[in-house]
Order: C-alpha cells, then structure tokens, then sequence
C-alpha cells in the first residue's frame, strides 16, 4: 500500500500540467473553430497529408533511395568520400574518414552516422571529442538528397543549392561548437582516442561480385528502394501529427468561414510572429509571418515541415528567398529535437544532449541567415 501511494503521488503531479496543456490548447481551437469544425478539420487535413503529401513524399524517397544504393554499388560514394575529404580537416576539424558520413546522411537520414560509428576501424580516426561530434555533423546532411529534390520538383532550381551551402556553413557552427562545448566539460577528451585499443588498419579488399552488372544494377535498385519505403513509412506520424497541429496553428478560416475542410486553423503562430516579424524578416527575409512555421515545424521532421511548402506556394507565401532559407534550415536541422537523444544515447554520451541540441540551434539559424545573404547577393547578379 505503501509503494502504491507513493506512484500515485508521483504519478498525480506528471499528469495534471499535461491534461491542463492538452484542454488549454484544444479548449483554444474549439473556443474559435467550434468543436464539429475542428474535428472535421483535423481529421480531413491529416488525410489529404496522408494522400497528396505523404505519398509524394515517399515517391521520392524511394527513387533517392534507389540511386544511393546505385551509387554505393558501383563506388560513387567512395569518389565524393575522397573528392571531400580534403574539406574535414580545415573546416570541420574531424579527419578525413568523417566525408563518408556526410555522403551517407545525405542520401539517406541522420541515423546514417550512427551505423558508421559502430565500426571500430572507422572511429580508430578520431578523437573523443571529435567522435561525439558526429551526430552534430551528421544530422546537418540528414535528407538533404531529398529536400533538394522535393524542392526542385516544386519548381525552384537555384534556391535549392543556395539552400546547400547554408546548411554546409550551419554544420561547420554546429560541429566545431559541439566540440568546444565537449573539450570545455571533459578536458581529457582532446587527447583520447575514441576507443582505447585502436583497430588495426585494414586493407580493403575489393570484392569481385559473381553476379552479372545487370543483377548488380537491379539488386541495388530493389533495395534502395526498400529502404525508401522505410523512410517513407517513417516520416507518416511527424507528416500527420505535426503537419496538422502547425497548419491548424497557421492557416485561417476559408472564405465563407469555418466549415470543417482541410486547412483551416486559427493563425495563431503568424500572429506570434508577427509580434517579431522584423526579426525574421531581417534575418531570413521571411516576407510573410506565416513562413515562420517551416523551422518550427523542421525542429521536429523535416519531412513534416516540407509537407507545408504546397501549401505556402498555393497562398502566394513563398519565393525563391524562403526556398534557400527553408533548404538550408531544414537540411541542418532535420528534425534533430526527435533524434539527438537517440543518437547520443547510442554512442553513450546521453549527458551532452542539451550541449549538443544548443550547437545545432545555432548551426540552424547559421545556414539560414548564409542562405538569406547568399540569395540576396545572387538577386543582385
């Protein structure tokens, strides 16, 4: 009885802030939208995501899947690896070795670094403080093959790789701030290696595949494309749930009021930031306070905050200015609240999630004031 008392105590504190957040917010929407409208909202907006935004998604995730694994196949990763790896040492400080995990997490996600860090001849290069700087340096890359595309498939060409850069000079901020702060704690680390026994260096051997290069071609294309239904599949509850909490945050009422449809919200975030629009406006030449919702959003799942971009393009929101910043802010951030703890708990070094969480902030908001700046001096061209 004893012990049972002491979880309820326990338990009662946890749960009442929780359900007084919960009625707050839905008590809000439905004090405004009416309860029947916001329902209806919420629940037709999370399906048009699911069919038109979603699935979309997921198209491209699949064919970028299929070429990354193409080009792992036939050595094109080993190419970039090598073309990149005089950049590591200058830039990132990290040794050269660490350029594959920025090809890898570019064709693919962030968790990429991580399945690198598990080999031991891989982390024979590095210091400590440059290992645990990997998740910093490899979520900056995370997706960018497909935000790249996804936003030149909405039709912006040179936006996209101004985006590119400005999340290559946030991962530079992110990645050598990482390593101040975890040289700043723990000293030692500057000197220890990452492992204590380093790995013996091994010869790669070139493997002669028996099959014929067209079973080579359809085999990698087959499984790329797997895991990009993976991916696909896992971008669903941050498209569905996130997505459709921002937009009913963003988006106002349709023209002959509230009715229940898709995409009607209360614009409370535009409001908010309206309060700081000059804020954004300098910094990222966000024209609209809507726009703000992107990087709120990209905090989370980059694939959620791309699923806004549609819809900011059918407003008149958007122009080639916020594609740059929402390319670079979304590459360098990618979701990284939902997947540093994980990261660092993998590598075992939970305790500097809030270090490195403060890094990649600022890493963010790095590429997207580089984006804002570059951008401004191409239209100047």
């Amino acid at each position: 009885m004893k012990n049972n008392h002491r979880s309820w105590t326990w338990f009662i504190p946890q749960g009442i802030p929780c359900l007084l957040v919960v009625f707050a917010l839905f008590g809000y929407l439905t004090s405004v939208m009416g309860l029947p409208n916001m329902l209806n909202t919420i629940m037709k907006t999370a399906h048009d995501l699911l069919l038109n935004t979603v699935f979309y998604l997921m198209g491209i995730c699949v064919i970028t899947g299929a070429i990354g694994r193409l080009f792992v196949e036939f050595g094109v990763v080993s190419l970039l690896e090598r073309l990149l790896r005089p950049l590591m040492r200058p830039l990132f400080h990290l040794p050269g070795v660490a350029s594959l995990g920025a090809v890898m997490t570019f064709l693919s996600d962030n968790p990429a670094i991580i399945s690198l860090s598990q080999d031991k001849r891989f982390c024979s290069y590095f210091k400590k403080y440059q290992y645990i700087s990997l998740t910093n340096f490899g979520t900056a890359f995370g997706m960018g093959l497909l935000v790249i595309v996804f936003m030149v498939g909405q039709g912006y060409y040179v936006a996209p790789f101004i985006g590119l850069f400005g999340a290559f000079c946030g991962c530079v901020v992110s990645t050598r701030l990482m390593q101040c702060f975890v040289v700043k704690a723990y000293p030692r680390y500057a000197e220890e290696p990452a492992f204590e026994e380093k790995a013996e260096q091994e010869k790669e051997e070139e493997t002669v595949l028996k099959k014929s290069l067209f079973l080579r071609i359809l085999d990698s294309l087959l499984d790329g494309g797997r895991t990009g239904v993976d991916v696909g599949i896992a971008i669903i509850p941050g498209v569905l749930v996130i997505s459709t909490l921002v937009m009913i945050l963003t988006f106002g009422a349709s023209p002959e009021g509230y009715t229940g449809g898709a995409y009607q919200g209360v614009e409370l975030l535009p409001w908010l930031a309206g309060q700081i629009n000059i804020i954004f406006e300098w910094l990222f030449g966000f024209a609209d306070p809507h726009l703000v919702s992107f990087p709120i959003t990209a905090l989370g799942a980059v694939g959620a905050a791309l699923s806004l971009v549609p819809n900011f393009i059918e407003q008149g929101w958007v122009d080639d200015n916020a594609i740059a910043v929402f390319t670079a802010i979304g590459m360098c951030w990618s979701g990284y609240l939902s997947t540093h703890t994980a990261m660092l708990d993998s590598l075992g070094y939970r305790e500097l999630t809030s270090k490195a969480i403060l890094a990649h902030t600022m890493g963010g908001i790095t590429a997207a004031i580089v984006a804002h700046c570059v951008y401004m001096l191409y239209a100047c061209f």
